[in-house]
């Protein structure tokens, strides 16, 4: 708004308001020639006022509708959004902790961080308090996770930290960024780090055409332990058919669900599965337990209804952790029977009561 009234040329009125002797003038003598100098700053403070009238919501509009100049509606609103003096330094205060305590998170993207960095400084600079650009400087290279210690030391060691500019300091930032994600992107060092991704013999069941509706039921007597789990855009929930794979299942579940092959069948309860990585276990909760289903379903619905972004092509689909498509969770080739086999292996101790760190 400030930059817009500076483009009118009104930001002087705003800023200073009329002086005395206009005012006098003004409710003097309503007969002031338009021409004369009174007259033209009056229509200018009326064109500042009007400004800022059109701009403010309809909420806002209210509280500055019987105001007669420019500086009496801004001084209003900046008021509304500053407040006085004793509140500013409340609210500097606690920018002030905020951006000295911020550390980018091991799973916030680079750019993530910026933006909250960057928000903080710019709130800041609103309520009067503006970094000076080493500090900046200071804070974006001991604010990173230990991963970009290499590219933080070469700027400290070759870089005059006095002079540099900040914009310098985010594009080597980023640059060493694209570096870390080629070589991750194939890394298990993710969420779903050490999921072992293999490719399931076709003999041993497909999903693909007649052969799914054939091939995806067992006998109600066979137990064969099966960690493969597909998946699978055709089924509505995540699903097994392996009582033995959840914990927590509750029973009192009357629904069914709607198979690939738009057969309905009955639920026999909902679980966990807990399953094991490098970093200790984690929690897929919402997994239907079906009875007579042979293989396992990851649904790709469900899935998406938690956040995650798969992209499938190249005979393959990565599967993403947010809509930036940086973080690569897992990817799964497909096989010969255009088949999409995960596998995941169940822990070995499960608690019948298990917090949820991250779930599918």
């Amino acid at each position: 708004m400030k930059t817009i009234l500076k483009s009118h040329g009104l930001w002087d009125l705003v800023e200073n308001g009329l002086t005395e002797s206009d005012l006098k003038k003004e409710k003097e003598d309503a007969s002031i020639s338009e021409k004369s100098p009174t007259a033209q700053t009056l229509m200018r403070d009326a064109r500042a006022l009007g400004l800022i009238q059109s701009a403010v919501s309809d909420k806002l509009f209210p509280r500055i509708v019987n105001e007669e100049t420019s500086k009496g509606a801004w001084d209003i609103l900046k008021l509304e959004f500053r407040g006085d003096k004793q509140v500013r330094n409340v609210k500097l205060q606690g920018l002030r902790r905020e951006f000295e305590y911020a550390r980018m998170k091991d799973s916030e993207s680079l750019s993530v961080y910026l933006i909250r960095l960057f928000d903080m400084m710019n709130q800041m600079k609103s309520y009067g308090e503006e970094l000076s650009r080493e500090r900046v400087v200071q804070k974006l290279l001991f604010s990173l996770p230990k991963s970009y210690d290499p590219i933080c030391s070469v700027i400290e060691h070759s870089k005059d930290l006095e002079t540099l500019e900040v914009q310098e300091v985010v594009a080597s930032l980023k640059s060493f960024e694209l570096r870390l994600d080629r070589h991750t992107e194939n890394s298990t060092e993710r969420a779903f780090a050490s999921l072992n991704i293999e490719e399931k013999n076709p003999k041993s069941g497909s999903f693909s055409g007649d052969q799914k509706s054939q091939k995806n039921w067992k006998s109600s007597d066979g137990v064969k332990k099966n960690h493969s789990w597909y998946i699978d855009s055709g089924c509505s929930n995540h699903m097994t058919g392996d009582e033995g794979l959840l914990v927590n299942i509750q029973r009192n579940l009357t629904s069914k669900v709607k198979m690939g092959t738009g057969e309905v069948v009955p639920v026999a309860g909902k679980g966990t599965l807990v399953i094991k990585i490098k970093l200790g276990k984690k929690h897929i909760q919402g997994v239907m337990l079906v009875p007579g289903l042979e293989e396992n379903l990851l649904s790709v619905g469900q899935m998406m209804e938690h956040g995650y972004y798969l992209v499938f092509g190249g005979n393959m689909v990565n599967v993403y952790d947010d809509q930036s498509l940086r973080n690569l969770i897992v990817r799964v080739q497909m096989t010969n029977n255009r088949c999409f086999p995960l596998t995941m292996m169940p822990a070995s101790e499960l608690a019948l009561r298990a917090s949820v760190s991250h779930c599918l």
